[in-house]
């Protein structure tokens, strides 16, 4: 058995200040950072979109949280974030950066978005992480980051439907809860997929 951790998305854009916030997503930093010595393998995502991308709102010309037709898939619109380079895609300060051992950057397709750290939105394009993890003979993958009801979510149910055994750390994870119960919807779906649901003191002890 080789595990990983998985840092999902801990950018800028999704700390509570960022332009599509996510409520005190600042504050997994302390638990992740405390995780992140249990594990020789730490894996980070990044959402890393290029301008114009079509999941904003702005492209389109249309409001926040409303819906379109993208490419043949419902995409809800939001606001500008995570462009390539800026610093809404940096990792929020205070991460220990210096322990991650690869980045995965996602959501590079200006036409598709990517949820999940390991395909698009439409399964049509992988990102890599599938086969860096077997690669290094990766087994079970804990997953933390922003956000639990899309980019954690999505990244876990992939994760299971790959075959990795898999843990979601969710006191080192938060959501957007566009609706009040989204988190509680999310973390059901996890678990009704074969994803253990544990905390962050499960794996310190």
């Amino acid at each position: 058995m080789k595990r990983a951790l998985i840092l999902v998305d801990i950018q800028n854009d999704f700390s509570p200040t960022g332009a599509l916030p996510v409520a005190e997503g600042n504050e997994i930093i302390p638990v992740v950072n405390q995780l992140i010595p249990q594990f020789e393998h730490v894996v980070a995502t990044k959402d890393w979109h290029p301008s114009g991308h079509g999941s904003f709102a702005s492209t389109h010309d249309t409001d926040i949280g409303s819906f379109i037709d993208l490419d043949g898939i419902q995409q809800i619109m939001w606001p500008d974030h995570c462009v390539q380079y800026s610093v809404g895609s940096e990792f929020i300060e205070g991460l220990n950066v210096d322990a991650i051992t690869h980045v995965v950057h996602k959501g590079t397709q200006p036409k598709v978005d990517s949820y999940s750290g390991f395909f698009d939105n439409q399964r049509l394009g992988k990102t890599g992480l599938a086969d860096y993890l077997t690669s290094q003979g990766i087994t079970d993958v804990y997953i933390t980051g922003l956000a639990t009801d899309y980019c954690v979510k999505f990244t876990a149910l992939d994760a299971v439907d790959l075959g990795f055994n898999t843990w979601v750390v969710v006191d080192a994870c938060r959501g957007v809860n566009m609706q009040p119960d989204d988190c509680d919807k999310a973390c059901a779906e996890m678990k009704a997929a074969g994803c253990q649901l544990i905390t962050s003191s499960q794996l310190l002890n």
